[in-house]
């Protein structure tokens, strides 16, 4: 008789539940008024100054300046 173990589906929840949070959208408020949908986790260059996401509506990778965005926040599923 074949047993599943405890231990192995508990470790199968918990990577899914990690693998579904990197992936959620984002809006993106710029200055301009406009609001940006991501697809995943924007990603912030520190150097550069610029924020580096894919858009959700054309599937692009795009590029905005830090200082054009006056907020960040996650969407809900």
């Amino acid at each position: 008789m074949n047993r599943i173990n405890p231990l192995a589906i508990v470790m199968v929840v918990f990577i899914a539940i990690i693998a579904s949070g990197c992936s959620s959208n984002q809006a993106i408020k710029t200055t301009d008024g406009r609001t940006i949908v991501t697809d995943g986790k924007p990603q912030i260059d520190d150097d550069t100054g610029l924020v580096s996401y894919k858009d959700a509506q054309t599937g692009r990778n795009e590029q905005i300046n830090r200082d054009k965005i006056t907020n960040m926040s996650e969407l809900d599923n």
